[in-house]
């Protein structure tokens, strides 16, 4: 691996790097998309006998977001010489100018849903084709490993004693306004558990592997590159890094078939956007349609209408299915382990490593490293995806 380049030798690169750096610090959209409000709507849709639209609260922007705009598109790209390196910035800007779109206009409906849509996109046909496939397969047989036993505290735990295997430090914090069972905030190095989730054997396996093994590796790596975009993200980089840490669950064992059944619901859900479905009607295509238990159709509805329409849960399945092509044709996963970076941009990340520009990853998902899967069904199923 090069030396690190003298930062003067590069030094409007690092300038613009710095310039953005301290402009995308209040732009993190899991920090806005999440409603605060989500049990007292959640008893409301209940006891309304699935017939109402949840009404959502969600936390108040502290930033200016024109400013902001303008802020990002003042920076002068044109100094950085490398036309390579140069497109990355501007793409990264107008990737930064979107997400800053989108959390403005979070609650307003499909104004947001038409933001997220140039943000994350909205399934095309053959990943609905690639859901449809795998809900076609029957259920896994009852396992004790799936039944939910286990507190936040016991959760926190479990999570502190498997990060013992990674050199770097963490901040855990509990919340009952968040959507998902876990999730990482980047800018913070945060952890952040649902508080009243009741959580199994298995989703704690799962979610150890998916949010320290992959989330937090990267987290780490990216703060450890001299460029600071390592660390706050590149375009697209949304699909890459959700492929990966699902990919991790999957090496590690602990994938099954229900959660990849939950990611092609997650995808169908996301379609459903597209559709003009409400909230309601998508509640009654899982829940229905598709038979799953209200609190799950409610999740993964909730996880889809948020904000007014988010399309990002689609990424999940799409983004396992690239990197496990990636992985079985024998390529380096340690080049998308380097901080929060998408497969778009593998040829550029080369480049600023051979320029001494970056640095290969400090820390890797030690998953990767043994495959402890043994289901040939998972193994099957991925290999038929489109």
């Amino acid at each position: 691996m090069p030396q690190i380049t003298a930062t003067d030798e590069y030094q409007n690169l690092f300038d613009i790097d710095a310039n953005l750096n301290r402009l995308v610090k209040n732009i993190e959209l899991l920090r806005y998309i999440n409603p605060l409000n989500i049990e007292h709507e959640k008893k409301q849709f209940f006891s309304a006998k699935y017939n109402y639209e949840p009404k959502f609260k969600y936390p108040k922007i502290n930033f200016n977001g024109y400013k902001l705009h303008r802020l990002f598109f003042s920076q002068r790209l044109e100094r950085i010489e490398d036309e390579d390196i140069r497109q990355l910035y501007e793409d990264i800007i107008y990737e930064y100018s979107s997400l800053i779109e989108c959390i403005e206009t979070i609650g307003q409906g499909r104004k947001f849903y038409y933001n997220s849509l140039k943000s994350f996109g909205t399934p095309p046909e053959k990943d609905i084709d690639n859901a449809k496939f795998i809900l076609r397969f029957d259920d896994e047989d009852f396992d004790e490993d799936m039944l939910p036993m286990y507190n936040v505290e016991e959760a926190k735990a479990y999570f502190e004693d498997y990060s013992k295997r990674y050199d770097f430090k963490y901040k855990i914090k509990f919340s009952t306004n968040i959507s998902a069972a876990a999730m990482v905030l980047n800018n913070t190095q945060t952890l952040v558990l649902r508080k009243n989730h009741k959580f199994s054997k298995n989703q704690l396996e799962v979610l150890t592997n998916h949010e320290v093994g992959v989330h937090m590796v990267t987290t780490f790596n990216g703060l450890s590159q001299p460029l600071k975009v390592f660390s706050n993200g590149l375009p697209n980089n949304v699909e890459t890094q959700e492929g990966l840490a699902v990919y991790s669950e999957y090496m590690s064992g602990c994938l099954t078939l229900k959660r990849l059944k939950e990611l092609s619901f997650r995808t169908l859900a996301s379609d459903s956007l597209s559709k003009g479905y409400t909230f309601a009607d998508t509640f009654d295509l899982l829940h229905n349609q598709y038979k799953l238990n209200r609190d799950k159709a409610f999740s993964i509805t909730l996880r889809a209408h948020r904000g007014g329409g988010f399309t990002k849960d689609r990424l999940y399945l799409s983004g396992l299915k690239k990197v496990f092509k990636y992985a079985q044709e024998g390529n380096d996963l340690g080049i998308l382990l380097t901080g929060k970076v998408s497969m778009e941009y593998m040829d550029t990340i080369k480049k600023l490593q051979d320029l001494g520009l970056a640095i290969g990853p400090k820390f890797f998902t030690d998953s990767y490293e043994v495959n402890d899967n043994s289901n040939k069904d998972l193994e099957f199923i991925l290999k038929g995806l489109k």
